[in-house]
């Protein structure tokens, strides 16, 4: 079998599982949040914080209540690793400094997981186990509570309230998260990857030295870590180390954990707004963004230019030989695709025009699918913009699922949209106009400038993935890369909430022969073609100056 055909068969597999968990775990996780039952360990947990998950709450006060745990959990995290020192269970690993402390509290709150160090060296089983596992399980229930609390704007009428924050957080931490992340976990287990609290041991000899490796709760992170695309890894090399993924199986497994929610919550949007065909449209238009983005990308790294490139039958630098060209690429667009961050391969390595749909991936906005909950909220945002250009068009109010987006909705969508590319770029200008952080790049020319301009699409994005030849670890970088990811986070959520406030206070519309149609295959066109001309018109000067003139040169 080629490696093309291995390539596209496991992407046809990868789909069928997908399909196959559609259905059920999108109509469970409707009726999670639709319940109006609290399970006993719940009703424990929010008599200990002092919570009524009955009160309902209006968009100010949940975006209070998700800005305050947030702020808890980064302060939390914070000082965790400055005690690291004294911890037990640090493996002899001194406290992490302050800019870099501040950085990884910052990356793993907000669901982005970017690293700027190396996991096997850095941080021990308390800090791993207690600090970035439990945040992995929590940021990316904040993405689901936030994605909800949009779609009962458009579910709900005449009213301010959009639901009870601690009560979403609780239960999509308790009913999907946990659940879900255990039995991947013990999957992940039965396959190879390692799950024990070893202290550092020697797992191999060479000429001149030995090898050593900790050991630690990985099976158990890694499952979390795709379930929630979360991202990070225990060990440096991430996703493409062993230990966290040892197997061509394990690999695919993987790539299905980190975007069986998002796809998922496509049905979960159909159900709670009472049409799964709006589901399906919404699902339609991530499914052909991803897909067309697999596609170009196994094109950049199997067909690609050079004789050595040709006569290899692919761009294998950088890539894990286990897993080949095709399985490197569905991860690498995957990851970017959505706010995972995890890699398999190193995306420095692959080719110009590879490296250039890695960063586009992110621009997107992560919407196809998009992270756990925040893919959701920002489809909804550009399906909102959409439906606004076709009204432009024929002269009309717009309406989209019975609300009218009116010139306060709309405005909210626009500083939506406008938040992160201003972040991206206006840090990665800073960065390359200052004498010091270009020090921090492997490479010179458009190479170079990929380089930053990912770091800063991955950071402002919640992505969290890195190119690989980028010096992160200064004070410069831990702390512009925290603010991108503290503001590119928690920004958008403020108008999110804000739109789904504005949409719940209205009267539904009724639909007339002028409505236009957004559960038709004309308005999955039209939204996936907003978000391909918006993105463009924004990034396109970016991207030219590195992936487009380093991939045009090759």
């Amino acid at each position: 079998m080629g490696p093309v055909l291995a390539g596209i068969l496991q992407l046809v597999a990868l789909m069928g599982a997908l399909a196959l968990a559609y259905i059920p775990l999108g109509t469970y996780m409707a009726k999670v949040y639709s319940s109006d039952k609290h399970l006993r360990f719940e009703k424990w947990i929010y008599k200990g914080i002092g919570a009524d998950p009955d009160t309902e709450m209006t968009w100010p006060a949940y975006l209070r209540a998700v800005l305050a745990f947030s702020a808890v959990s980064v302060l939390f995290l914070y000082l965790l690793q400055r005690l690291q020192g004294i911890l037990p269970g640090s493996l002899g690993f001194s406290s992490v400094n302050p800019a870099q402390s501040f950085n990884t509290a910052a990356s793993f709150v907000t669901n982005t997981n970017w690293q700027s160090y190396y996991g096997e060296q850095t941080m021990g089983h308390v800090v791993q186990t207690a600090g970035l596992a439990v945040q992995n399980f929590v940021s990316a229930a904040v993405g689901i509570a936030v994605a909800v609390a949009l779609v009962r704007g458009f579910a709900r009428s005449r009213t301010g309230e959009l639901g009870n924050f601690w009560a979403d957080l609780v239960r999509g931490t308790l009913r999907i998260l946990v659940p879900g992340a255990a039995i991947a976990a013990i999957v992940l287990v039965a396959c190879g990857a390692i799950q024990n609290f070893a202290g550092i041991h020697e797992v191999g000899q060479f000429v001149g030295g030995s090898q050593q490796w900790n050991g630690g709760a990985v099976a158990s992170q890694e499952a979390i870590k795709e379930f929630g695309t979360n991202g990070g890894g225990y060990f440096n090399a991430n996703s493409a180390h062993p230990f966290e993924n040892p197997t061509p199986f394990t690999n695919l497994f993987e790539i299905f954990l980190l975007l069986v929610i998002p796809f998922s919550l496509t049905r979960t949007f159909g159900v709670m707004v009472g049409s799964v065909k709006q589901g399906y449209a919404i699902l339609a238009t991530m499914a052909t963004i991803w897909v067309g983005f697999v596609a170009l990308m196994m094109w950049t790294e199997f067909a690609h230019h050079g004789a050595a490139l040709q006569a290899a039958g692919g761009a294998y630098e950088g890539k894990e030989v286990r897993f080949g060209v095709g399985s490197s690429s569905i991860f690498a667009v995957s990851t970017t695709l959505t706010s995972t961050g995890a890699v398999d391969s190193f995306h420095s390595s692959f080719t110009g025009l590879g490296g250039g749909i890695t960063i586009l991936g992110m621009q997107l906005g992560e919407i196809a699918p998009g992270g756990t909950g925040s893919g959701l909220y920002g489809m909804l945002i550009m399906a909102v913009i959409a439906v606004f250009i076709a009204g432009l068009m024929v002269g009309r109010t717009p309406e989209y699922l019975g609300k009218k987006i009116g010139a306060r909705e709309i405005k909210l969508a626009a500083c939506y949209i406008l938040i992160t590319p201003a972040l991206v770029l206006i840090f990665t200008a800073a960065s390359m106009a200052l004498p010091t952080p270009p020090h921090s790049m492997l490479n010179s020319g458009a190479h170079g400038f990929s380089e930053v301009l990912y770091a800063f699409s991955s950071a402002a994005n919640n992505n969290g993935s890195a190119f690989a030849g980028l010096n992160a670890n200064t004070d410069w970088f831990n702390t512009m890369t925290g603010l991108a990811m503290l503001l590119g986070r928690f920004l958008p959520m403020v108008f999110v909430l804000a739109l789904a406030g504005s949409l719940a206070e209205q009267k539904p519309v009724p639909a007339t022969a002028g409505t236009l149609r957004t559960e038709k295959p004309l308005f999955t066109g039209l939204l996936v073609g907003a978000i391909l001309i918006i993105t463009g018109l924004t990034y396109f000067p970016a991207l030219a100056l590195g992936p487009l003139a380093e991939g045009l040169a090759s």
